[in-house]
């Protein structure tokens, strides 16, 4: 993406054609909502300019989970003394930038998808293999409304990861989903709103059972890490991933 994208009142989109990360914007400042990959760094500064706000806006980056095409540029924030939010359970994959559990499916398991080639090396083109380490995280949890731009309640959706939060900015009518879902299959290039591959979660069945938490959210537009924008409402997006299953 040359340029951000408004896709709510005050809610950006930035980074590639694989992966998002967003920004959102009110009179108190700017909260990053995910990271996107280090690579994406120069996009920040020139998006922020668009609004007529610069880096030393931005208040807050939150974390849906802590994989690394979802902290890339929150390393540099950090160093800007900007704190980073994440739930304590992913707070060690931040840390160190190893998972500390198995995943469901295998790595090589993706490998036989042939699209798969392609989003792995964008991922290591931008700098998935050195993700940042952040020690201090700040700890969020299942329910509480983040003292943050946008004022986010956090919504706890385990599956991908066991941290993994979806974020609903109430007075935005913003729910992001993260990697909860998505609307672009990054192994089959399938569209429509999914949950992520075996082969990227800790339990799909988790996943699956986790979108009931967010299956009755308000909101006019649900924003994935990875897809389109989704504006039929988060009960329908979660009728079609049921539907289609795993993968």
């Amino acid at each position: 993406m040359s340029a951000a994208t408004e896709v709510a009142l005050g809610v950006y989109r930035l980074g590639s054609d694989r992966v998002n990360f967003y920004y959102v914007a009110d009179e108190s400042g700017v909260t990053v909502v995910d990271a996107g990959l280090s690579g994406y760094w120069d996009q920040l500064e020139p998006a922020l300019g668009q609004i007529g706000r610069g880096l030393d806006d931005v208040a807050a980056v939150v974390l849906t989970h802590a994989h690394s095409d979802h902290t890339g540029i929150a390393g540099r924030l950090h160093d800007r003394g900007v704190p980073v939010y994440l739930h304590l359970a992913d707070h060690e994959l931040l840390k160190t930038g190893k998972e500390p559990w198995k995943r469901e499916g295998s790595g090589l398991s993706a490998l036989k998808h042939v699209r798969a080639y392609g989003f792995f090396a964008h991922m290591v083109r931008n700098g998935a293999l050195k993700p940042p380490h952040i020690d201090d995280a700040i700890p969020i949890a299942d329910g509480s409304e983040l003292d943050v731009p946008g004022r986010p309640r956090v919504i706890h959706t385990p599956g991908h990861t066991p941290g993994h939060c979806a974020l609903h900015f109430e007075a935005h009518e913003t729910l992001f989903a993260g990697d909860l879902l998505c609307t672009w299959h990054p192994l089959l290039g399938r569209r429509g709103p999914q949950i992520m591959p075996a082969s990227f979660n800790v339990s799909s069945a988790q996943a699956l059972e986790s979108l009931g938490r967010i299956e009755d959210v308000s909101a006019e537009v649900l924003l994935p890490g990875h897809g389109d924008p989704w504006t039929e409402g988060p009960a329908e997006a979660v009728a079609r991933a049921r539907e289609t299953g795993p993968s």
